[in-house]
């Protein structure tokens, strides 16, 4: 009898063992019997918490799957605008399983990359008809804000066409996002099980030979613009240029006119001091004039004057009164 209890107990603590599932943190898990996913009252999966849980042995089949959200990085692709353009799109999706049994169902046994490829379908066929019925500047930009108009000060510099244009762009960027994350997220749940939580287009570029045209015409512009600037600048710098020239033009004719006036008024009143002190004693004036005039004559060591001794310019050197010698 005693050597037929340890067989047993064996038996049970095997059966108590195979008894048991952890489901760790982060996870929840399902049971599977004969192939089936175990329902609730709800005729829904029954989901297991995180934590230890019974199930029945050797029929039953435990399948954890991750709970948490994760993160798919989808692989560029090539989408066309409604102007027949190519551009390059590159996103991710956040998502999360919530019907488990849907989902494992849906995936094969609940194959994460299964799922992340039907995912990846469904995104990129919305995408692209929402790609399809815009233009490139309304998918490349955000919304323009309304309600804030440019002041005095901005609306200056708003003053190219260009600007003008750019202003006037209502950009779709957001929408985009906001539509393909409604429309996958009721298809996703419908389909696989799975809760789209966010949806991102994280870059936009143009295929390279596009991307070079267009850094050209761009720069065709930005010289156009540089071009008409320098002009302006040339405009504005003769302007200033010829403005000084009259300034100082008129100031010299000033000063030239001042000086005149003052030149005359002193040549002025030196004839008449002169004329006065002729007046007053006409043979001192002589005298001190003939005296200046040798003093010019003679400043200089080197000049030769050939004269009559007779003549008048000597009449002070050959008369010390100052009359002629006769």
């Amino acid at each position: 009898m005693r050597k037929l209890m340890i067989p047993v107990v064996v038996v049970v603590l095997a059966l108590l063992l195979m008894s048991v599932f952890v489901i760790p943190e982060g996870e929840r898990g399902f049971v599977i019997r004969f192939g089936r996913v175990m329902k609730d009252a709800n005729d829904a999966a029954k989901i297991y918490e995180p934590g230890l849980h019974m199930k029945m042995p050797l029929f039953d089949r435990v399948k954890s799957l991750d709970a948490r959200i994760q993160t798919m990085d989808g692989r560029s692709d090539r989408f066309v605008t409604s102007e027949k353009k190519d551009v390059i799109i590159d996103t991710y999706v956040k998502w999360r399983i919530k019907d488990f049994g849907q989902y494992y169902l849906a995936t094969g046994g609940g194959n994460a990359l299964t799922a992340e490829a039907l995912l990846e379908r469904k995104v990129t066929d919305v995408l692209r008809s929402e790609i399809g019925s815009r233009e490139i500047k309304q998918i490349v930009s955000g919304p323009r804000n309304k309600d804030v108009l440019p002041d005095s000060a901005d609306a200056e510099v708003v003053t190219t066409e260009a600007a003008k244009q750019a202003l006037e762009i209502d950009g779709q960027r957001d929408q985009i996002m906001e539509n393909v994350l409604n429309d996958t997220r009721k298809s996703a749940m419908k389909d696989l099980g799975v809760e789209v939580v966010d949806f991102r287009m994280k870059k936009i570029n143009l295929p390279d030979e596009i991307s070079e045209s267009i850094y050209r015409r761009m720069r065709a512009e930005r010289e156009s613009v540089a071009r008409k600037h320098r002009s302006q600048g040339r405009e504005k710098a003769e302007v200033i240029r010829a403005q000084a020239e009259l300034e100082v033009a008129t100031i010299l004719a000033e000063a030239d006119k001042t000086a005149r006036v003052t030149r005359g008024e002193a040549d002025a009143k030196a004839a008449k001091i002169y004329s006065e002190a002729y007046n007053k004693d006409p043979e001192f004036f002589s005298f001190v004039r003939s005296l200046k005039a040798y003093e010019k004559s003679f400043s200089n060591k080197g000049d030769i004057l050939v004269l009559d001794p007779k003549s008048d310019f000597f009449q002070y050197m050959n008369n010390a009164k100052g009359a002629v010698a006769k």
